[in-house]
């Protein structure tokens, strides 16, 4: 090859048009660089951000912040965790409300909704102010339906104001055992103006082993839908259930939901099989609550009797459940056979051990057969105590009833203090406006005492002036007289 071609592929070389040549392979060896570059940075990213996705979220009981799996009138727990975790309750607090209403024996009282309850947030009834309803109607509204105004109307009937009724859930509370618990208000607030409800899962076990004694509550928390009337005007009030456990789990009867941002989705559930009465307290549950519940509760009545969970963690045998994809919701027809032959076996092992007396009561409580397609019977079954287990509970009762009889002379007599102590301010009122009133007075009497004052100065002066002219008219007669007595003296005919 001659010297002229070698050239014209050298790069530092001009070509005979006086122009560099172009570089060979230059173009193409920056792209590779670049390429090999971004395939580096690539290949080192890939794994930060695959360590940077966020961890899987937890599931089933994980979920949970803390819960109890309990069969109820036996001691030990079957599953629980962090049983004395103070949390919110959210709606929950409203079962406390509604056993004060139903232990007051006031039921058929008729309310007049206060101006206050109508002003709390959602969930709401609806009631308007001055609307007369019957205090059993506002017990199922808050009971079925959560309504906040249901609520508010309750603790203002029964105590007074919201205060006076919140000291009694408290003292109530006290004497339960419930010694976790605080309340401030009769819905579950837990932000605003009325925050600061806390409790705890064995506390809320401890609540609802209490009301499930009351058959009246049993029968008002079974229910998925309530309809009452206004007194006066017969407005008409329907109001369905937010609890979908009814119809996921045949043998559940009920008890209550709850739900705010802060204490997250809650729940206390009940279910009745095989003469077996089983509870599930649920509190701060990030999960389906739904499936987890009948999950939980197909655990405990699969458990043998008498069996323990450790409180607080899980043995080996005892892992924490995992939830599988949600299963659709039962038929109606396997829902109601289900919970058919739950009450056949309970009415059974109520025959045997505790007479026809409460086979009736149990029949009485029972719902009619075509009622029973949307929600049907459940009852309460306790097992006969044996005699030291109940004078033991006589003696606890005593006790509580001794505890809540001193609170409430103590509220009683805080009430006295307040009663005077409003009497004494409003005395300081009164007098502060007689004083002002006699200040005014003084003042006015001053005024006229000036002007009084300024006027028989005026006059002082007016006679003074009177006087000086006065003499001032005489000394000019008198000089007058004098002058012309002289005058006279020098006129030439004088």
């Amino acid at each position: 090859m001659s010297a002229h071609i070698l050239d014209s592929f050298d790069p530092c070389k001009r070509d005979a048009g006086g122009e560099m040549g172009r570089p060979y392979n230059r173009f193409p060896s920056k792209l590779r660089v670049l390429f090999a570059l971004f395939a580096f940075f690539v290949s080192t990213l890939t794994p930060l951000t695959a360590s940077a996705r966020r961890a899987p979220a937890p599931e089933g009981e994980d979920a949970v912040s803390a819960f109890i799996v309990k069969e109820t009138g036996r001691p030990e727990l079957l599953r629980s965790k962090e049983i004395d975790k103070l949390l919110s309750p959210a709606s929950l607090t409203k079962i406390m409300t509604c056993m004060i209403a139903i232990e007051s024996g006031r039921m058929d009282d008729v309310v007049s909704i206060p101006l206050e309850a109508t002003q709390v947030e959602p969930t709401r009834a609806g009631f308007l102010p001055g609307e007369q309803i019957r205090l059993r109607d506002l017990v199922k509204a808050a009971m079925v339906n959560s309504s906040n105004d249901a609520a508010f109307a309750i603790a203002i009937h029964l105590g007074g104001s919201v205060d006076a009724f919140v000291s009694s859930m408290n003292v109530r509370a006290r004497a339960l055992g419930m010694g976790h618990t605080v309340f401030t208000n009769p819905a579950g607030y837990d932000r605003g103006l009325y925050a600061g409800n806390r409790t705890t899962a064995r506390d809320l076990m401890m609540l609802t082993e209490r009301a499930i004694r009351y058959p009246e509550f049993n029968a008002i928390a079974k229910l998925d839908r309530v309809v009452f009337s206004e007194l006066s005007t017969g407005k008409r009030y329907s109001l369905r259930t937010h609890n979908k456990l009814m119809d996921r789990y045949p043998y559940t009867v009920g008890i209550k939901t709850g739900y705010t941002s802060m204490a997250g989705p809650c729940l206390i559930a009940r279910a009745l099989k095989d003469g077996r009465d089983m509870l599930v307290i649920m509190l701060n549950a990030r999960t389906d609550r739904w499936s987890l519940a009948s999950a939980m509760f197909d655990r405990g009545f699969g458990s043998e009797t008498g069996s323990m969970v450790q409180v607080g963690g899980f043995a080996a045998a005892d892992a924490p459940l995992r939830l599988a994809a949600s299963a659709p919701a039962l038929p109606a027809s396997m829902v109601l056979a289900e919970r058919t032959k739950a009450l056949e076996a309970l009415r059974r092992k109520v025959e045997s051990h505790r007479g026809e007396s409460t086979v009736a009561e149990i029949h009485g409580m029972s719902m009619d057969g075509r009622s029973e397609a949307k929600s049907s019977a459940r009852i309460q079954s306790q097992e006969q105590p044996k005699p030291a287990v109940a004078a033991k509970s006589r003696i606890k009762s005593r006790r509580s009833g001794k505890e809540a009889l001193k609170a409430g002379k103590k509220g009683s007599t805080r009430n006295q203090l307040l009663a005077k102590a409003q009497q004494r301010k409003l005395k300081s009122k009164l007098a502060l406006k007689s004083a002002k009133k006699k200040g005014s007075a003084k003042v006015a009497l001053r005024s006229r005492n000036k002007e009084r004052q300024a006027i028989r100065t005026a006059r002082k002066g007016a006679a003074k002036r009177s006087t000086a002219a006065v003499k001032s008219e005489k000394s000019r007669n008198g000089k007058e007289k004098l002058s012309l007595s002289k005058k006279s003296d020098r006129s030439p005919n004088g």
